[in-house]
Parts: structure tokens; sequence; C-alpha cells
């Protein structure tokens, strides 16, 4: 006989406390909402770290909290004033670093340059911006990779933490097969 599939409590659930060599640098974000659902997602899927950058809010904030359901007391954070400095300093460190934007020269998020670049063993950093502009000229230019989610609909963009949600699940699945063929 088949057992009943039944919806786990918060009290059953199991945390493995997994992290995964994935940081998310947020410039200059505007809502405090999706500031707090970044805490949540960085909390789901093992982010090891989220840099608030620019004008960014960081916690505390009763708006982040609202959306952040106190994520925010688990996830490493740090914020830093200028996101140029932050990525020169990540990349002296040997990070890789990936924008998130649709520009001329992006590639899909599952292309194999991408694969490539997650394959050298660096830690990552995925950009993303700002709700209404994106990701600055000034960081896509200190990228290492300007990555997007191919859009089959009308809209050229989706909300910066849902884009942020399939960027980073894709990237864990690719460290996540480096690992396993090591």
């Amino acid at each position: 006989m088949m057992k009943k599939n039944t919806q786990l409590t918060h009290a059953e659930h199991s945390q493995s406390g997994q992290k995964f060599p994935l940081n998310i640098l947020a410039n200059d974000l505007s809502s405090p909402l999706n500031v707090g659902s970044l805490f949540r997602l960085c909390d789901a899927l093992g982010v090891t770290r989220l840099y608030l950058c620019g004008d960014t809010p960081a916690p505390p904030n009763s708006k982040i909290n609202k959306t952040s359901r106190s994520t925010e007391k688990h996830v490493d954070y740090q914020y830093h004033e200028n996101a140029e400095q932050l990525i020169a300093s990540l990349k002296k460190d040997g990070v890789l670093i990936v924008s998130l934007e649709i520009t001329s020269s992006s590639v899909a998020i599952n292309s194999k340059v991408l694969i490539d670049g997650v394959n050298t063993n660096k830690p990552v950093c995925l950009i993303i911006g700002a709700e209404k502009n994106g990701v600055s000229e000034s960081l896509l230019d200190l990228s290492d990779h300007t990555v997007h989610i191919p859009m089959y609909g009308n809209n050229s963009s989706m909300n910066v933490v849902s884009a942020a949600s399939i960027a980073c699940y894709e990237i864990i699945t690719m460290i996540q097969c480096r690992q396993q063929q090591q």
C-alpha cells in the first residue's frame, strides 16, 4: 500500500547546513521586500554570503524582516558601499564574477561558457542589479561572464529575485555536477 504524501511542518524539515561556493552581490536594489526575499533565497539554497551594495537597504529593516522570515539571522551578509571595490577584492581572491543581465554579449545561464567557468573550481559571485535599471555598465565591465535567462514571452525581464533564484539554482547544479566528477 502506498504511503500518504503529507506536507512536512517546519519542525519536521531537516536542515543540511550545506553551503555552496556561491555568493550574491545585490547592487542598488530599491525594494526592502526584494532584499528580504534574497535572504530567504540564500538560506534555502545554501548560498555562502549575500553582499548588499550601494543603495541596497540592509538589516535592521522591518520591510526586509517581513519577507525574510528571520533568515537574515542565519545568512552571512555584508554591506559594502562601493560594489566596484568589492569586486576588485573578490577577483584578487580568485572569485569568478558573473553578472545576471541581458546584454549584447550575454550568454544563456546554462551555456557551456558558464559551465566551463564554474568548472575552474573558483567560487562564484553572482551580481544582480537594480529592479529598474539592472546591472550597471561599470559592474558589467568588471564581470568575467555576463549571463541571461532566456525569455520566451513578450517581456524581456522578470523580478530580480525570481531571476536570481533561477540563476542560483542553475549555478548550484553546475557546482554539484563538478563536485560529483571530482
